[in-house]
């Protein structure tokens, strides 16, 4: 599904990805680690199109599209979901308006006809008691005066609601107390599909004690310097990232 080829990307002309190469095939998890600074928030922006983050060789595709040549909104529209590390917060925008808006304008895109807002209540009380959330919260400003961990299952809810195709979930375990893992872990297991895949980005096996990953790839200066199965991330865990940051 998706399928990044000698990747090389800059931020502020200081060269951060150095020749990245990862495929995640659709119907697959797979986990990303390695140290601060390594590359991997970096890898999610670039794939997503953030502003100012210059790729200056290499390619990504999404099932054989060019994802680098769309724009933000046109990759959105084609199922990509980045889960950010720190969500934002809107003061002003409700919740519910926010995703609404949200699923409606990548149905346009993409030829769809909009949901109508019955059908949308419907499925968003649906989702929200699935991840157990207070309905009532998503009547207020999108993620203003949430905790860690409503914030974190308001991502997933995001995701559950708009469907997408391929996930990518930037340190969705930080700020949460194991409770509140579970809940996540679980929103997140259920959008496994054949259709879908997912790149979680982490540095603990906590999350993937929750989250069983396919493939965990080891992301170190740059570049992935070592890939293997769940094992990989417990010898992680164990050892560290020194001799991989030796490697790089």
């Amino acid at each position: 599904m998706l399928t990044v080829s000698n990747l090389h990307a800059a931020v502020d002309g200081k060269e951060i990805l150095k020749g990245l190469t990862l495929e995640v095939p659709a119907g697959e998890v797979h986990a990303l680690m390695g140290p601060n600074g390594a590359g991997k928030s970096t890898l999610s922006y670039v794939l997503t199109g953030r502003d100012g983050y210059e790729v200056t060789a290499g390619s990504a595709t999404l099932e054989g599209e060019n994802l680098l040549a769309l724009s933000p909104d046109e990759r959105a529209a084609r199922g990509v979901f980045l889960s950010f590390q720190y969500p934002l917060e809107i003061p002003g925008v409700p919740a519910l308006t926010f995703i609404r808006t949200a699923l409606n304008a990548q149905r346009r895109a993409r030829g769809e006809a909009e949901i109508s807002a019955p059908e949308f209540l419907k499925l968003a009380r649906r989702t929200a008691q699935s991840l157990k959330i207070d309905f009532e919260m998503l009547k207020r400003p999108l993620n203003v005066g949430f905790s860690g961990g409503e914030k974190k299952r308001m991502e997933i809810l995001q995701m559950a609601m708009l469907s997408p195709r391929f996930l990518i979930l930037d340190e969705t375990d930080s700020g949460l107390d194991i409770d509140a893992l579970k809940i996540v872990a679980e929103g997140v297991n259920a959008l496994r599909a054949p259709d879908r895949a997912m790149l979680i980005i982490t540095h603990y096996q906590r999350l993937l004690d929750y989250i069983r990953p396919h493939r965990v790839h080891v992301l170190s200066a740059g570049r992935i310097v070592a890939s293997g199965g769940p094992e990989l991330a417990l010898e992680l865990e164990r050892e560290g990232y020194d001799k991989y940051a030796r490697a790089a």
